[in-house]
C-alpha cells in the first residue's frame, strides 16, 4: 500500500512539474523566442531544477512538441463541440465557421506559433507533429465542408480542406497586418465568404 501511494506522489509530482515546464515555455518562447530560452532560465520559471526538465523532455525540441500536442488536443475538443452543435440543429453552418474562425483569432501566442512553424521546417519531429495536427483538424473541417456544400468530393474537397485551413493560419496572424476590423467583425464576415465559396463550388 506504501509503495502504491508512494508511485502516485512520484506520478503527481512530475505531473505538476511538466506542467509548471510547459507552462514557463509557452510564456518565455513567446516573449524571447525559441532559441534564446535556456533551459536555465526555464528551468528558474518553472521552479524545477535543469535536471527535471531533462528527466521528462529530452530537450526544447521536445518540449515543442508537447506544446503543439497540447494545443492540437485543446482544438480537436473545441472542434468536436462544434460539430456537434451543428448536428444538433444548435448552430447553423455559418455560425460554427464563425466560432471556429473567433478560436483562431483570438490565439494568444501568435508569436511562439511563428517560432513553432519556423522550426517545423529545420526539425523534421516537430514538422510531423504539425502535419498530424493538421491531419486531425482536416477531419473536422471536412465536416464543415460537407455541411455547407454536401455535393463536395474529392479534389473539391481536398480544395476546401486547404482554403479552410490556410484561412485559419492567416487569421491566427492576423495581428501582423495591423487589421483594421474587430476579431468579431473578421470572425463574421470570413465566415460567410467561406460559406459562399463553398456553396459555389460544383
Amino acid at each position: 500500500m506504501v509503495a502504491v501511494q508512494h508511485s502516485k506522489s512520484v506520478v503527481n509530482i512530475e505531473k505538476s512539474g511538466k506542467a509548471r515546464i510547459l507552462a514557463a515555455a509557452r510564456d518565455l518562447f513567446d516573449s524571447h523566442g525559441f532559441h534564446q530560452t535556456s533551459m536555465a532560465e526555464l528551468a528558474t520559471a518553472a521552479q524545477v531544477s535543469v535536471g527535471q526538465i531533462y528527466r521528462l523532455f529530452k530537450g526544447k525540441e521536445d518540449i515543442i512538441e508537447a506544446l503543439v500536442h497540447a494545443d492540437a488536443d485543446e482544438w480537436c475538443d473545441d472542434m468536436a463541440i462544434l460539430r456537434e452543435r451543428l448536428h444538433a440543429g444548435l448552430l447553423s453552418i455559418e455560425q460554427t465557421f464563425e466560432q471556429l474562425l473567433l478560436h483562431t483569432i483570438d490565439e494568444k501566442n501568435e508569436a511562439l506559433s511563428f517560432d513553432i512553424l519556423a522550426e517545423s521546417f529545420r526539425n523534421p519531429a516537430v514538422g510531423d507533429t504539425i502535419a498530424n495536427m493538421c491531419t486531425r483538424f482536416r477531419t473536422y473541417i471536412r465536416d464543415f465542408a460537407c455541411a455547407a456544400n454536401p455535393d463536395l468530393s474529392g479534389e473539391a474537397l481536398e480544395g476546401a480542406e486547404e482554403v479552410v485551413l490556410a484561412c485559419m493560419f492567416g487569421l491566427g496572424h492576423r495581428s501582423l497586418s495591423r487589421p483594421t476590423l474587430s476579431a468579431a467583425a473578421a470572425g463574421a464576415l470570413s465566415a460567410r465568404m467561406i460559406l459562399a465559396a463553398l456553396r459555389a463550388i460544383d
